[in-house]
């Protein structure tokens, strides 16, 4: 398939909000307990950060900027199909083994911790994605695209720097592990909005 690198950057664009939908969804139903089939959005979500991690990439080989950004998007694809792969295939096995003997309950333990941990890593490079596309957004536009590019970047700080403090110091230790997430959402939301309205043939320097 001859995919342009235009095609390539509203694609991701695409799957990044679809995937800020279903992580505001499973958010959403979980805290109004509702009950759910949580595996079928799982492996939806696998799918789509699969396929985000090589349109992504695909995206980063055609760049001839913002090559760390777009890394950054493509890595924290990766990371997350990990994360959701631990989540639908040793979560269950691991919770009915702890039930069972109590020695294992720590160990139960550990694989959600580890879950967590890559979730935060995905988080954190989708904090620095957002971060140096809100820059590009910034010195590339005016008006409302400036704007864009302002609060863009700022999330993406946040998201970077909240999700590093819970990678380092553990959940709840320093910054609430709902502001990681929730701001790495709100970072996703807003990088796809800079991919699409970024004009990628200006002088910005390259990253």
């Amino acid at each position: 398939m001859d995919l342009s690198h235009q095609r390539a950057i509203h694609i991701v664009a695409a799957l990044l909000i679809a995937l800020a939908a279903t992580q505001t969804l499973y958010t959403g139903l979980y805290l109004a307990e509702v009950s759910f089939p949580r595996t079928w959005l799982w492996g939806l979500e696998g799918v789509l950060f699969t396929l985000l991690a090589a349109f992504a990439g695909a995206a980063m080989v055609q760049a001839g900027q913002f090559v760390v950004g777009w890394s950054a998007i493509a890595c924290s694809a990766v990371l997350n199909v990990v994360q959701v792969g631990v989540g639908l295939t040793l979560f269950g096995p691991f919770r009915e083994a702890a039930q069972g003997a109590d020695a294992l309950v720590p160990l139960a333990g550990a694989v959600v911790a580890f879950s967590f941990f890559v979730y935060n890593a995905a988080k954190l490079l989708i904090g620095l994605a957002a971060l140096i596309f809100g820059a590009g957004q910034m010195r590339a536009s005016s008006g409302a695209g400036n704007a864009l590019g302002v609060v863009t970047a700022w999330v993406g700080a946040v998201a970077l720097l909240a999700n590093a403090a819970v990678m380092a110091c553990g959940r709840d230790a320093l910054v609430p592990s709902p502001l990681a997430g929730g701001s790495g959402v709100v970072a996703t939301v807003l990088l796809a909005l800079c991919l699409w309205s970024l004009q990628h043939d200006t002088g910005a320097s390259r990253i």
